[in-house]
């Protein structure tokens, strides 16, 4: 396996600079989302080349790699927010900006995690089944409904969790939207250059995984 240590740390790192992007909002014609959504789709394409390519069983390391690196990496950040900082002007305006940024609230580091866990498993298990269930072909309809699974769960999630009751039901679920649609839009547009890297490691790898006998026990690390 050439490039599974590639893709790993790649998918992780999408994962770290999304979760940091996110604490800005941004505006996209008429959508309006978090920062981290211009990058965070990159995740589930990245998702859908490590199940199709390599199977669930590693791609479910992968994940929990994911999610031990963004654990780690909010930890740290609140831990590095709550401690006092000194008493100049300037450390103290650096502090400041530091705390806004990312120190995040225990319910947005709740709701990412959980949205995180919940949405790439939910994309990977649907990928693996229906592959089984098709025998390896539609490749793009495949990707595709998982993604519209994976990705909804993960945003409505990440949105009740974090938000719910802060904003009112009406914005929430403008956001939702705008979220859900970009994020699988991205997914679409991608997907000859998604076929193009499934193609080039099942050749290179000599792997394709088929899940006919997989416990797919999300808890499983092995």
């Amino acid at each position: 396996m050439k490039y599974l240590d590639l893709i790993a740390v790649l998918f992780a790192a999408v994962l770290l600079v999304s979760n940091v992007a996110s604490t800005k909002l941004v505006v996209l014609g008429p959508l309006t989302f978090d920062g981290g959504t211009l990058l965070f789709p990159l995740a589930y394409i990245f998702g859908d080349v490590l199940t199709e390519v390599y199977g669930y069983r590693r791609s479910r390391r992968v994940i929990w790699l994911g999610f031990f690196a963004l654990l780690l990496a909010t930890l740290t950040f609140q831990g590095v927010a709550a401690l006092p900082a000194p008493k100049d002007e300037e450390s103290q305006r650096f502090a400041q900006a530091f705390g806004l940024l990312l120190g995040l609230t225990p319910r947005i580091v709740l709701g990412s995690l959980l949205a995180y866990f919940v949405g790439e498993f939910a994309n990977a298990y649907v990928l693996a089944k229906l592959k089984v269930k098709t025998e390896g072909r539609f490749f793009w309809l495949r990707a595709l409904t998982s993604t519209l699974v994976g990705q909804g769960l993960d945003t409505g999630i990440f949105l009740l969790v974090a938000f719910y009751g802060v904003f009112p039901p009406e914005v929430l679920w403008a956001v939702f939207l705008s979220n859900y649609v970009f994020k699988v839009g991205v997914e679409a547009l991608m997907l000859p250059i998604t076929y193009g890297v499934v193609g080039f490691l099942k050749r290179v790898e000599g792997l394709d995984v088929y899940d006919r006998d997989t416990d797919f026990n999300p808890f499983r690390l092995a």
